[in-house]
């Protein structure tokens, strides 16, 4: 190992281990390096963080938590700095920070400060409400914008492939695929392709599939009601498509009629409180009017504060209706949060099969759906665990 090499692994524990960790401690030997420049400022911020019970930390004063906001994003990439700024969320108990807009401008938002803006949203002062607003915004669009391609190609090429027809009518032929089947029957001398078989879309003008996105609002679903309420934008856009979309704690709320903007949807949920998944589920059921046409996605961790052998009940009336029914317990990057390992199991015996989902799967999810193809199978593809009594 070379002398820089072994100066830079130094380097990198003494900012792990902190400023104690330059000292001999327990008649040991410490790291013998001292920190400058640039290393230095890294460590100071570091220090505020993590040594905060053995320093001033950041205090509680607004311009010190911006100043060390703009730090970390000059000596961090962002993915640290998000970590970073939820442990400071954490460690330091900087809730009370967000309620000021210039926080709110200083901080590097992602989808899990997006959570903690909407669980404090009753509390933010009105001079903040606009800055969070606008945070909120900032961060739904750049979701949206990766997501929404995806989505709606999948959404588009389900349909077409569950709905291709023999007999189109004129409006419905899908030429591509049509010429495409007769290439057998092309004649040279004519320039031309006899279609023998025709194949098409099937019934545009209507509805080809109902969804309904039901959305648990317990705390620990935030990220979850957040992407939820971005795909279910990006599925009411689509006019192949009917969505409704429900969120429920004890009370059921239907958000349906601001899905055009999922900004509003999201400032309509209320995160955290207690949990009736059977009310909600049995709301939802009397949304149902085309079993056999409908999506019907749960969204929760299953921890359940209503009647749980009704909420089985239900659950078994609308599979055996011919609804598609899927749980997911949770719709995230960060896996599967605490949930009822049980209940999920036995959600998945009675045919509404229970597991996680991440955002970027969810768009082949609906698909899967949509063709009504098996959502068990589709996930043991995806090596998606689907929580049974096995």
């Amino acid at each position: 190992m070379t002398a820089n090499t072994n100066e830079e692994r130094l380097k990198r524990w003494r900012l792990v281990l902190g400023k104690s960790a330059q000292s001999a401690r327990d008649g040991g030997e410490g790291i013998p390096l001292e920190l400058f420049s640039h290393d230095l400022q890294m460590d100071r911020v570091l220090e505020a963080l993590y040594d905060s019970d053995r320093s001033a930390g950041l205090g509680s004063s607004c311009p010190n938590v911006n100043r060390w906001l703009g730090d970390i994003r000059a000596y961090f990439p962002k993915s640290v700095v998000q970590v970073m700024q939820q442990d400071a969320m954490k460690r330091l108990d900087l809730n009370q920070m967000l309620m000021e807009p210039e926080t709110l401008e200083a901080i590097d938002a992602d989808v899990h400060l997006i959570g903690t803006l909407l669980s404090l949203k009753n509390v933010i002062p009105k001079k903040t409400k606009e800055t969070a607003r606008g945070v909120v915004r900032k961060v739904v669009d750049e979701i949206e914008r990766r997501l929404r391609n995806p989505m709606t190609d999948a959404v588009r090429g389900a349909l077409s492939k569950a709905t291709r027809t023999r007999r189109p009518r004129a409006g419905e032929i899908d030429w591509h695929r049509t010429i495409r089947k007769n290439l057998q029957n092309y004649i040279p001398e004519r320039r031309t392709i006899i279609a023998e078989q025709l194949v098409g879309y099937g019934r545009k003008r209507s509805s080809l599939r109902d969804i309904i996105l039901c959305i648990d609002q317990s705390g620990s679903m935030a990220t979850s009601v957040v992407y939820s309420s971005i795909f279910g934008a990006v599925l009411a856009s689509l006019r192949a498509v009917t969505t409704k979309m429900v969120v429920f704690d004890t009370e059921v709320v239907d958000l349906t009629d601001h899905l055009h903007d999922p900004v509003d949807v999201l400032f309509g949920t209320q995160l955290g409180g207690g949990t009736d998944i059977n009310r909600a589920v049995g709301y939802c059921q009397r949304l149902i009017t085309r079993p056999s046409q409908t999506i019907f996605v749960l969204i929760s961790d299953l921890i359940e504060g209503g009647v749980e052998e009704q909420l089985l009940r239900r659950t078994a009336e609308i599979v055996a209706a011919g609804t598609k029914m899927i749980c997911l317990l949770a719709l995230s990057d960060d896996g599967a949060p605490c949930y009822d390992e049980q209940l999920a199991a036995r959600m998945s015996s009675l045919g509404a099969p229970a597991f996680a989902c991440t955002p970027d799967l969810f768009p082949d999810l609906m698909a899967a759906a949509i063709q009504k193809r098996d959502v068990a199978t589709w996930a043991a593809r995806h090596e998606i665990v689907v929580r049974t009594n096995g």
